[in-house]
């Protein structure tokens, strides 16, 4: 049978008709909510399944961004002499990575569920790929932390103390680079998966939640009383770069596909927080509003991880979404 056989021009007009009245008249098809569906998909169900995630992930993504991110600025702040600034940087660096699993393991259900997965390494899979990395973040942080602490107070002396300074070093370098690991492969995560809005922005999503953990993290050092110019000029960065990307999602729209993200409420969040951690933000740090610049760019950097995952969820349960996503 081809498309142009007078079979295939009658089921499109039945088609037709469907979605405009709901109900198909004519001999052979005068049942209401027959066969052919008001909606595309498979007799109006979703063509793919959306995300279940509840509150938990969302809260995840956004506290072992900033922790992966804090552990990145320690490093740094360490390297160029800041020791109180590293020292408080690392601490958030732990204190993320004590509340990670806690906010994974609510989202599974039951502990053993999150143990289960580390029982298998896949690669290929950025779930556990990302079960991996926060174990090898915390591997790195919290023994890091235990020496950058004994080093600093100097409990011991000589050849133990320089044992502990170099420790210390190596094993916050390992947590800065399984920190920005953490900070960015959530966006992976999401981009690698069949939900249409996700799909179609997962090159900008690992950015995206990257700088947006760095900046999380530099606002919260600032509100912690760490004012200082390379906090100021990382928060100036974030932001610029927030805003850049507001102006990308308005402009890069992909019709019916990502439509979630720019006719749905759910797109309405992530609009609200990428204008808190990013014009807003920047207009507050500009005129030297430092403490409500950090605010923003906090409660903005939140407020858009519930917004992808609305997005998700909206963009899943739309069928015409995912027909136009593969054309």
């Amino acid at each position: 049978m081809t498309t142009n056989s007078p079979s295939e021009k009658r089921l499109e007009e039945l088609r037709e008709q469907a979605w405009k009245d709901g109900v198909v008249t004519g001999r052979g098809v005068d049942i209401a909510g027959g066969p052919i569906p008001r909606k595309p998909g498979y007799y109006g169900e979703p063509v793919v399944r959306p995300p279940v995630w509840t509150w938990e992930i969302p809260v995840y993504f956004f506290v072992g961004g900033l922790a992966g991110m804090s552990a990145v600025i320690g490093s740094a702040a360490l390297a160029f002499h800041h020791v109180e600034l590293g020292r408080a940087a690392m601490w958030l660096a732990a204190a993320g990575a004590i509340l990670s699993p806690i906010l994974l393991i609510m989202d599974l259900g039951r502990p053993r569920l999150f143990i289960n997965m580390l029982r298998v390494f896949k690669h290929q899979s950025a779930m556990s790929m990302g079960v991996w990395i926060l174990v090898m973040f915390s591997a790195s942080v919290f023994p890091g932390l235990i020496a950058l602490e004994l080093h600093t107070l100097h409990l011991f002396t000589g050849a133990m103390d320089e044992l502990l300074g170099i420790a210390a070093g190596l094993l916050i370098i390992g947590s800065a680079l399984f920190g920005m690991l953490l900070a960015t492969y959530t966006g992976v995560l999401v981009g690698a998966t069949a939900i249409p809005a996700w799909f179609l922005h997962r090159v900008l999503l690992p950015i995206h939640f990257g700088i947006a953990g760095l900046g999380s993290a530099a606002a919260l050092l600032e509100l912690l009383g760490h004012r200082i110019a390379p906090l100021n000029a990382i928060g100036f960065f974030a932001a610029v770069v927030e805003s850049a990307l507001l102006v990308w999602l308005t402009m890069d729209k992909h019709g019916a596909a990502d439509r979630a993200i720019h006719e749905h409420s759910s797109g309405w969040l992530i609009r609200i927080g990428e204008i808190l951690s990013g014009p807003l933000a920047l207009v507050l740090r500009f005129f030297g509003l430092v403490p409500l610049a950090a605010i923003s760019f906090l409660f903005g950097s939140l407020v858009s991880r519930f917004g992808w995952i609305a997005v998700g969820k909206v963009s899943g349960s739309d069928p015409e979404a995912v027909f136009a996503a593969e054309r």
